[in-house]
């Protein structure tokens, strides 16, 4: 892999004027900061509509996008919104994202923006060549038009024409102002790496047009459900509640609807990290009903057959195997022979096993390094968390003997020397924040996912000192 550096910061954390980041003037300014350091690659998390916590990696579809992160200073200069609404739509708290605002009043302000707008040819020449996402805009519309209930209990099954254009034109709009972002990111030469979750949710599209793709009984409930064992995160495991794959059927058909969902994917990225890849090997089945996931097993995946099936579509493209948690001798074989790089996480370096593969001495070149991901704490959180003898273990391996809220240097810089191609920061590690800057806690439904940057934050980072570390290291 050819060494590279990179940041990560969602979307949603970008900052802005309108209650969560956007794609609009931000999103440029965040790739020339991004390029003026040296970096090449920018990820992000799940694009597709987040659940009732806010959280990405649970959708009412793969195939979906979150029509929040649409710029309205854009659709103003469109005609699509007034100066008025705009206006009234700014944000009152910038630095947390306003997710109860939004959900009581984006989605009217966005119905105007459609039905203003008059291009049916657009509308129809994408959905002609994006038919996963013109079936969730038809998922979306009944569910609406049945009371927000779930499929399973719906009876109307005509959905309401102003309804389904709506989310039509939320789609479409989404991926013409992200497809801007992303060419002028290329340009800059930064790479985008997308993040797929490996589930979805019961109450999907996904689920609902496909079945029979999935663990159900006849009132298609699930028979078991998603999770991981006990483990680093949480002692009673986390019972994710998804429903599972029936990836005997799935296989049978070369893994048609897979293939659909990593197509859209690269259509999206440059890149994509799949989540929890280690299901992939063998998946963890709960039986449904149970309260945590104390009570799973451990059932074979589809192995090199899935793999084998995602590279002819993705080609070329970096996929990243998320091998956290609870790795077994096959699971590491199967990252290594499916060729994807997997992922060391420094803040799991120094639990006691001194041949952790989560030492930077012990990075090999096809692995993609992190200080820490959406699921840890940050960077200064996880330093100042520590106990006496780990944080002066921690600094030693870092050749530093300074105060510990001055620490940040030295263990980025190990962590841009190591081996690893690719070493990624999350933006909270870049400012060195707390752990009141935490992303998500793994286990808790409430208060992720909102955290945002202020613009003037980005001036605290010494550039300078970034893309000299970045020239030094070959990355």
């Amino acid at each position: 892999m050819k060494r590279a550096s990179g940041v990560l910061m969602h979307i949603s954390s970008l900052w802005g004027d309108y209650s969560e980041g956007s794609f609009g003037a931000a999103a440029y300014e965040w790739i020339d900061f991004l390029a003026d350091c040296g970096f090449s690659v920018w990820q992000v998390l799940p694009f597709c509509l987040p659940d009732e916590h806010n959280s990405p990696y649970k959708s009412y579809s793969a195939f979906s996008v979150n029509p929040n992160f649409i710029d309205l200073p854009t659709l103003a200069e469109a005609g699509l919104i007034t100066a008025e609404e705009l206006d009234a739509a700014r944000q009152r708290e910038p630095w947390l994202c306003e997710f109860e605002r939004l959900a009581d009043e984006r989605m009217a302000l966005l119905t105007r923006a459609a039905e203003r707008f008059d291009d049916e040819a657009a509308l129809d020449a994408f959905y002609e060549t994006h038919p996963h996402i013109a079936k969730f805009c038809e998922f979306m519309a009944l569910r609406a038009a049945n009371g927000d209930t779930p499929w399973q209990e719906w009876t109307v099954t005509e959905p309401d024409a102003g309804v389904l254009r709506t989310w039509r034109f939320l789609q479409y709009t989404f991926f013409a102002q992200w497809a801007k972002v992303k060419a002028y990111a290329n340009e800059r030469g930064i790479s985008i790496i997308g993040d797929i979750p490996i589930y979805v949710a019961l109450d999907s599209a996904d689920v609902w047009a496909n079945p029979g793709q999935f663990q159900l009984d006849r009132r298609h409930q699930p028979t078991s459900v998603a999770g991981v064992p006990p483990d680093y995160f949480c002692e009673d495991g986390q019972l994710w509640g998804n429903p599972l794959y029936n990836w005997t059927k799935m296989k049978a058909d070369g893994f048609a609807w897979w293939k659909a969902r990593m197509a859209h994917m690269t259509e999206l990225f440059d890149g994509v990290r799949i989540d929890h890849f280690r299901g992939i090997e063998s998946y963890y089945r709960i039986p449904a009903g149970e309260e945590t996931a104390r009570n799973g097993k451990w059932v074979k995946g589809p192995g090199m057959a899935f793999v084998r099936a995602m590279r002819e579509v993705c080609g070329d493209k970096l996929l990243i195997a998320e091998d956290l948690g609870d790795i077994t001798p096959a699971v590491q074989k199967l990252v290594k022979d499916s060729g994807f790089p997997g992922m060391r996480v420094l803040q799991f370096a120094f639990l006691g096993d001194d041949g952790s593969t989560h030492l930077p001495h012990n990075y090999d070149n096809n692995a993609i390094a992190y200080t820490g991901t959406h699921d840890n704490d940050t960077l200064l959180g996880y330093v100042y968390g520590l106990d006496e003898a780990t944080r002066a273990k921690l600094f030693r391996y870092c050749n530093y003997n300074g105060p510990w809220d001055r620490s940040r240097d030295a263990i980025l810089r190990t962590m841009l020397a190591s081996h690893a191609g690719l070493c990624i920061m999350p933006i909270q590690d870049l400012l060195f924040y707390g752990s009141d800057c935490r992303f998500n806690t793994p286990g808790s439904p409430n208060g992720n996912w909102s955290y945002r940057v202020a613009r003037h934050q980005l001036d605290e980072i010494d550039r300078g000192w970034l893309r000299e570390m970045n020239v030094l290291y070959g990355r």
